[in-house]
């Protein structure tokens, strides 16, 4: 993929929910870490689970880590 970070997590959202982007693409909005797992094993990383999301060099977290979810 062309940039450092392919998944893309934006700050958190009035009603607790994170845009989660792959490329330029929405690829939906999460409640938790849970639902990022979710976008990202339909988008093929079918064995990813909360600890990768979490751990990854792959996903940048901005305005917040994993365990930001309010504003």
């Amino acid at each position: 993929m062309a940039t450092d970070h392919p998944v893309v997590v934006d700050p958190p959202a009035e009603d607790g929910s994170r845009r989660v982007r792959s490329d330029g693409q929405v690829l939906g909005r999460a409640y938790s870490v849970k639902d990022v797992v979710a976008f990202l094993q339909e988008a093929g990383l079918q064995g990813w689970d909360e600890m990768d999301v979490v751990r990854s060099s792959l996903i940048k977290w901005q305005g917040g880590g994993p365990d930001t979810w309010t504003v």
